[in-house]
């Protein structure tokens, strides 16, 4: 039975699908800081289309440069957070090992005994060991860290590379910005141009809302914890609450960081008044805060406005991540999006069909 031209476009359309994915799935190693740059430019072109506009006769090259010079300092300033954190909290721990040390084999020697575990700790030498290595001078550390950069050099070199390929393939994306999309939108057959624009549209404001409302979760989770932390007295409040506030944007890694580095501060920031104090800190807060972003922030400013369920945002990260890797959670809210918006209209379809309408 010969095939309709409809059937043969469909095919063409699913073979060429197919064959992207696959192609995404080989080349992930490679096409990693061209798709940060491509999702970076999507979410910064209207910036710079606004910023052109608002400033009449300023050339996009310019306006292009000051949004990827503000971006790129944003970006340092929330990395540069912890650097004040590690700064305070290392001679903290050279300083208040050994008692902590102390504290520890007297809270666990009950334990083991309880337990019928004959093991105590050889403090001494513990803490010699870990003192010496806390202490190590200068070319002991880069010893270590020129063989370190040896063993896993490739890997490093691959790392400089993408952090010095992004910015410009950055800039040149956002400079020919518009030239990139209409090249893309010209393929698409006359006929299917206005299905395909209303399509587009309708992914664009999902994705546009899901942004706006992730980062005025950001914001809130930062002002959250900071504050939180600063009610129980912790001196590094500040910097550990903005950079979780800020890191929660990835999944998991961002709560992970935060928590054990206000973990850290509190036990060397109390560790006169014993570990309890730290423990009720970091459990009051960063409870409530994982539970207001989970059942408040999140789905209120995002779920909500996109219609998208946070467990199949969720599920979209871990999904895209562990088949694509870290190409797969830069493009997995983009495809769900993509994927959300084909759902609607097929069961809009679906809904007004003979085949639903027949149904006794």
């Amino acid at each position: 039975m010969p095939f309709s031209t409809a059937q043969k476009t469909a095919l063409a359309l699913l073979a060429s699908g197919v064959l992207f994915v696959l192609a995404l799935w080989a080349l992930a190693p490679v096409l990693t800081p061209f798709v940060v740059a491509a999702v970076l430019a999507y979410a910064l072109n209207p910036v710079v289309d606004k910023l052109v506009a608002a400033a009449k006769g300023l050339p996009r090259f310019v306006a292009v440069l000051l949004v990827e010079l503000v971006f790129m300092v944003a970006v340092l300033g929330v990395m540069l957070l912890v650097i004040p954190i590690l700064a305070k909290e290392l001679p903290q721990v050279r300083e208040q090992l050994p008692e902590l040390l102390d504290r520890l084999n007297h809270s666990l020697q009950p334990l083991l005994v309880l337990l019928g575990i004959d093991f105590s700790l050889d403090l001494p030498s513990l803490k010699k060991l870990l003192l010496s290595y806390l202490s190590s001078n200068a070319e002991e550390t880069w010893a270590s860290l020129l063989s370190s950069l040896k063993q896993g050099g490739s890997a490093v070199f691959e790392l400089l590379g993408h952090l010095i390929l992004m910015p410009v393939a950055l800039f040149y994306m956002l400079m020919s910005w518009r030239k990139l999309v209409a090249s893309v939108v010209m393929l698409v057959p006359r006929r299917w141009r206005a299905g395909f624009d209303s399509f587009v549209d309708e992914t664009d404001a999902i994705l546009g809302q899901y942004l706006r409302g992730q980062l005025l979760v950001m914001l809130l989770l930062s002002v959250f914890y900071a504050a939180g932390l600063r009610l129980f007295g912790l001196d590094l409040a500040l910097p550990i609450g903005v950079f979780t506030g800020m890191a929660v944007f990835v999944p998991y890694v961002g709560f992970g960081l935060g928590l054990l580095l206000a973990t850290t501060a509190g036990l060397l920031q109390f560790a006169n008044t014993g570990p309890s104090m730290a423990l009720v800190m970091v459990g009051v807060v960063y409870g409530l805060g994982q539970l207001i972003e989970s059942f408040v922030l999140t789905p209120r400013l995002v779920g909500e406005r996109i219609g998208l369920h946070p467990l199949a945002v969720i599920f979209a990260l871990l999904a895209f991540g562990q088949v694509f890797g870290f190409v797969g959670v830069l493009v997995a809210l983009p495809a769900s999006a993509v994927l959300l918006v084909a759902g609607r209209r097929a069961r809009t379809q679906y809904l007004a069909s003979k085949l639903y309408r027949d149904q006794p």
